[in-house]
């Protein structure tokens, strides 16, 4: 179950506790506004989110949604997903020592400045539709399942069939394939749980 509130999200991840609250804390010192989005601790300026905490199996972390435009100095901030994200960037604390508020507040203070200035990474998008030879002949095969993935957005199908292109084996791809069958019948998107 997804946490109400900042106060439980903290509460599920105790291994991480002190560095989530010294993180919130120096957050809290800023003007952003405090939220929960897609289960996570999202702090905003205007409505526009400028940061995020969370914890993970081996450290705990600050993300920076248009991380790609700070100056990053210190060069603190990594792209923990590359070639997915453009934009974000991402702060890891293995310990509380390794947190320097000072310097924490520093990128904060740009992040803000950022957003209120417009400051927005531009991502291309993608301009061609990606089909998967995979799950096209499982359409062509199957009435039912193709009449509810027409249901969805050429975005969302896109994501369906590049899911299925990005594995490299044949035994991936259709590991992958009887994972999402399941989700097109039922109408969810790919990444719809992650977007509430």
């Amino acid at each position: 179950m997804k946490p109400k509130n900042v106060d439980e999200y903290i509460q599920k991840h105790l291994q991480w506790e002190n560095e989530l609250l010294l993180l919130r804390s120096i957050i809290n010192e800023t003007e952003l506004e405090e939220n929960i989005k897609w289960g996570a601790p999202t702090y905003t300026v205007n409505n526009k989110n400028v940061v995020g905490i969370g914890a993970f199996k081996a450290h705990a972390g600050l993300w920076f949604f248009n991380g790609a435009l700070l100056k990053d100095e210190a060069k603190m901030l990594i792209n923990a997903q590359e070639g997915k994200t453009v934009a974000m960037r991402q702060w890891r604390f293995n310990t509380i020592d390794e947190i320097r508020p000072k310097l924490v507040k520093s990128y904060l203070e740009e992040a803000i400045k950022n957003q209120k200035e417009g400051r927005e990474v531009n991502i291309a998008k993608k301009q061609k539709n990606i089909i998967s030879d995979e799950l096209s002949v499982m359409l062509k095969n199957d009435a039912a399942l193709k009449n509810s993935f027409n249901v969805f957005t050429k975005a969302k199908q896109n994501e369906f069939h590049e899911y299925i292109n990005e594995a490299k084996r044949k035994a991936t791809k259709q590991n992958r394939l009887q994972k999402i069958i399941p989700m097109i019948k039922s109408g969810e998107g790919l990444y719809d749980r992650y977007k509430k």
